[in-house]
């Protein structure tokens, strides 16, 4: 709606809050998919560890942690949500916080397909490598 508003040129304000809105469309279903794999879902779920699971993750982590996901050799679809979570990322800042950024309606659309081909992406692998992206995602790695 965002990047579609208006019958003529589109505001800047609308086209960057639309991109701004994709890449939290991404991170929060990222953020889901965490807390439901590792912590569970349905009626037995403990509502505070999922929530808990759910806020824990970072944007800046999530950036590290998907720039490793093809040499950790995670599977294709999970290294393309990487890969468009950290690209959303950068757009989103750029959107949000650089007052000379201008995005074109082309530019808000774009985001969009890619925010929904993440999530797309996101809900097709299997349930052992969305865990093993869970882990990756929120827990501290230690070298030794």
């Amino acid at each position: 709606m965002l990047a579609k508003a208006g019958s003529g040129k589109p505001r800047q304000a609308n086209l960057k809050r639309a991109i701004s809105t994709a890449y939290y469309a991404l991170f929060h279903e990222v953020a889901r998919q965490c807390a439901d794999r590792l912590v569970g879902v349905g009626i037995n779920r403990p509502d505070k560890a999922w929530r808990q699971t759910y806020r824990a993750l970072n944007h800046g982590d999530v950036k590290n942690a998907c720039h490793q996901l093809r040499k950790l050799g995670f599977p294709a679809g999970l290294v393309r949500v990487g890969d468009i979570l950290q690209t959303l990322q950068v757009e989103r800042h750029n959107a949000d916080y650089d007052p000379m950024y201008r995005v074109s309606r082309a530019d808000a659309l774009a985001a969009i397909a890619s925010a929904e081909g993440g999530i797309t992406a996101l809900k097709s692998v299997s349930t052992k490598d969305a865990i093993a992206f869970a882990v990756q995602l929120l827990l501290k790695h230690r070298t030794s």
